[in-house]
């Protein structure tokens, strides 16, 4: 299969490429688009053979949920049985934005979107490209993240190109990313609320708005294994998941000397080791293996990703991360490298 990917970069190229993807998915293809969390691998979510080709086309576990992309309160409500006062609230602070709320799903939502479970999860992007593509639907979409199953995620055309291309016949270029890693998850259909998966809106900002204490992050579905069929409420929770192809370690060290003895246990050619700095760039390596990210948890969760694909490309059997500040708005940092270096 050719793939095509289509620019945005001007208003009649964004228009064109809005109606390609549109006539595409209500073809019931899959195809791959921007958000501002990482590109997606869109279908009709109404459309259970079409869900069932992302399922097909990333490798990706049947008991691991898709979650619902919208453009209105309107048509997330239609895609759940239940809209509570906490949904109302979350929705109106943080939508459109980076939160996934999981709710009891609706019966036309198919089963293959929740894993065969009673709920589902729906989220309001924000990048434009992707609700304008929603809204020329008129239907919701099915979007898990662009890349093969427990593969780094994308953040850019490119990054999908690598893993897909011939495996979809359309990627449409938006641009990078502006948040960088997926969406914060929140499971209203429990109670107390809790957060199954974080991400770049904290423990602390959902509990400001929800006015409770006790929305601590959900612990007991974490740690699932890619051969384990539980079924799950969210994506994001298997053990090991957003890995590259090298192994990744995550480090905190004194000074070059300690980083140096730490990595010398590990059996990897120092010139296919690189390491991902915030505080402590060390100087003891070849040019281009260390890449400086600003320590700050926003400018850091949009360029890891990217980061991650990099040193893969670039051939590395060793990733090093400085371990990130245990700070709240580091949370959803935290959980995609422990993941990743599972």
């Amino acid at each position: 299969m050719a793939t095509e990917i289509l620019s945005t970069h001007t208003p009649a190229l964004f228009q064109k490429a809005i109606r390609i993807a549109a006539e595409r998915l209500r073809a019931g293809e899959v195809v791959a688009l921007p958000t501002e969390t990482v590109y997606g691998l869109a279908a009709n979510a109404l459309n259970e053979k079409a869900v069932a080709r992302i399922f097909q086309i990333k490798g990706r576990p049947a008991h691991n949920p898709i979650i619902v992309h919208v453009a209105s309160w309107e048509m997330a409500r239609d895609c759940v049985a239940q809209w509570p006062e906490a949904a109302e609230k979350l929705s109106k602070s943080f939508w459109p934005g980076p939160l996934s709320l999981v709710l009891p799903r609706a019966e036309k939502i198919p089963g293959n979107v929740t894993a065969g479970g009673p709920t589902v999860g729906v989220r309001w992007p924000s990048h434009p490209f992707m609700q304008a593509v929603i809204r020329e639907c008129g239907f919701p979409l099915a979007a898990p993240s662009a890349n093969l199953s427990n593969q780094i995620s994308p953040t850019n055309a490119e990054h999908v190109r690598t893993q897909l291309a011939g495996k979809i016949s359309l990627i449409v270029d938006g641009g990078q990313s502006q948040v960088g890693i997926e969406s914060t998850v929140m499971d209203l259909s429990v109670s107390p609320p809790k957060i199954l998966r974080p991400g770049m809106i904290h423990t602390e900002s959902i509990s400001a708005v929800l006015g409770a204490r006790n929305c601590g992050l959900r612990t007991a579905d974490c740690g699932l294994n890619p051969g384990d069929q539980t079924t799950l409420r969210s994506p994001g929770l298997l053990n090991k998941h957003y890995a590259p192809k090298a192994k990744l370690i995550v480090l905190s060290w004194h000074d070059e000397p300690d980083l140096q003895s730490q990595i010398g246990n590990r059996q990897s050619a120092i010139g296919h080791v690189h390491v991902i700095a915030h505080t402590k760039i060390p100087a003891g390596f070849e040019a281009g293996n260390v890449s400086v990210i600003p320590r700050d948890a926003v400018a850091f969760a949009r360029a890891l990703y990217a980061e991650l694909h990099r040193c893969d490309a670039a051939g590395a059997t060793l990733i090093v991360v400085e371990a990130p500040p245990d700070l709240p708005e580091w949370s959803g940092i935290a959980d995609r490298l422990r993941r990743a270096a599972a």
